[in-house]
């Protein structure tokens, strides 16, 4: 069984940033890959970013340019730098871990709004 735990959301105006942090824990296990989703309001839930066992990255369209993912594997914690941030982002951000299988964090909530 792994945890994860995310921290950082809040309300920001367009233009501002926010890190989100999210860390693994839980029986021994390994990670093929960690990464966000996001869900709005009357949206479909979408795929934001992810990081790799290997470091390789893949974000989507939309936030590309603007959105960094990293990862410190020694904690097994996933971070999502957002940069640039428009209303159109605001959502609940869940982080998630495939270790085989997929667990997921409880979400947090990102608001860009002036």
């Amino acid at each position: 069984q792994v945890q994860l735990v995310e921290s950082g959301g809040g309300l920001v105006q367009p233009g501002g940033s926010l890190r989100l942090s999210c860390a693994a824990s839980g029986s021994r296990f390994s990670t093929n890959y960690m990464g966000w989703y996001r869900q709005a309001p009357g949206k479909q839930r979408e795929s934001v970013a992810l990081i790799t066992s290997g470091g390789s990255t893949n974000y989507a369209d939309s936030v590309k340019g603007r959105f960094t993912i990293s990862r410190e594997s020694a904690n097994n914690t996933v971070y999502l730098q957002m940069n640039s941030l428009k209303p159109e982002d605001t959502a609940v951000y869940y982080c998630y871990i495939n270790t085989g299988l997929v667990y997921w964090g409880q979400g947090t909530q990102v608001t860009v709004s002036s």
